[in-house]
Parts: C-alpha cells; structure tokens; sequence
C-alpha cells in the first residue's frame, strides 16, 4: 500500500516584543512560524526570518574564528571564549525565550547593528558579538563590568542605573559566570626572581596582547599577565 503524502508544512507571522540592548526600549520583531497539520503530531517550529543554521564548526574552527576576531577588535580571545561559554555553551543554534540568537545569543536588533547577516552563522555572530563588546568597552571607557553588563541588560539598563552595574539579579549572576571563566581561561603567572623583575619591561593595563583583563565575583576589574 502506498504511504499517504506528509501534510504539507503551512506557514504563519508571529510577532515577538523583546528589549533592544542599546536604548532598552521595547522593539517588535516577527517570527516566521513553520508548522505542520496537526495530524502529523509534530510542534511548531519557529525558525528566525531570513537565517538559515549552516552545518556546525569545529571545535578548532570556532577558535580560530575568535581568535582572528580578538585580534581584529583589539579584545582578549579569552573574553570571547566566556561570553560565549555563559551565553550560549557554544551551541551556534542556540535560541533564548528572549529571542537572543546564536553563539553570542545576539538579538535581532543588534545583530543588525553590527553588521550580522546571519546569526546562526559561528564566524558572523563571533565578528558581531566581537564588535558590540568592542564598541561598549569604548563607551564605558574600558570599564569591563559596565561593557558587561550592557551586553547582558542592555545599554539603557545600565544608563538607568547611573552608569552603574544595574541591580538585576541575572546580571549581577552573569558577571560572575563571564568571571569565572576568565579566571579559569587566565594561564598560571610564572614564578619570578628578583633579577627577572629588575629586567622586565612595565606591561600598560590596556596592552591586550600582554595581559587579560578579569572581573572578580566583587565587579571590580583586575589585570592578569599572560
């Protein structure tokens, strides 16, 4: 006998409301909706407008793209490898029920902003989320827990706040997840004699290719040699 034809999938809109991360405002975005007749038994699938998932990266690959990211964005490699840790695990599919997308779990809007074309692409969302951390370092005047917790509540979250970290539980929680992979990322300082202090050259705070910059579970930034 021959097998009856699978319901054909129908598509429909869906509106979703989330916060944009610049100005905290609440911003409509819509969601194209694939679901199929409901004999088939089968869930909805939303899947994002106009962002195919591409085949998965290697673990090698995804480094490689962070570290070429890290370079091109002036940024520790490690602070790339934590975001992405707390943000996504490094699950480039990954979809928050906020509607944050990707590795880097960006939101339409700001994934727009900076340039990304497809966020469930590994190397696009690495470059774009690279480029939002980049660019809010520079608008808190390198101030890693205020870059930080934009990226998490957004940047009129932390203006709301007086420039401070703002007082949400799950972003005080996040700059203590994104620190305690900085700390587990930072190699171990070599031992150090006194002859070797008296011939080693002064490391800036701000020169990333010789120190990676840590937030302790207390907010406050610190320097670690690398």
């Amino acid at each position: 006998m021959a097998e009856s034809p699978a319901p054909a999938a129908a598509e429909r809109m869906v509106s979703v409301v989330n916060t944009d991360q610049r100005t905290g405002r609440l911003v409509r975005s819509v969601v194209v909706t694939t679901r199929r007749d409901a004999q088939a038994g089968g869930p909805a699938d939303p899947v994002p407008a106009a962002s195919a998932k591409p085949a998965p990266m290697s673990p090698a690959a995804i480094a490689a793209v962070v570290e070429r990211a890290a370079s091109q964005h002036s940024l520790p490699p490690q602070l790339i490898h934590s975001v992405i840790k707390v943000e996504s695990n490094y699950d480039a599919a990954a979809v928050s029920p906020k509607g944050a997308l990707g590795l880097m779990q960006l939101i339409p809007a700001t994934a727009r902003r900076f340039g990304v074309s497809n966020v469930f692409d590994a190397a696009d969302n690495i470059q774009g989320g690279a480029r939002y951390l980049r660019y809010l370092l520079d608008l808190y005047g390198g101030d890693y827990p205020l870059a930080l917790a934009a990226y998490n509540a957004g940047e009129g979250a932390v203006a709301k706040y007086g420039n401070t970290v703002p007082p949400y539980p799950e972003t005080q929680n996040y700059l203590k997840l994104v620190a305690r992979q900085l700390r587990a990322a930072a190699p171990a300082a070599p031992a150090k004699t006194p002859a070797h202090e008296a011939t080693t050259p002064a490391v800036k705070p701000d020169d990333t290719t010789h120190v990676l910059a840590v937030v302790g579970e207390d907010g406050v930034l610190r320097y670690v040699s690398r």
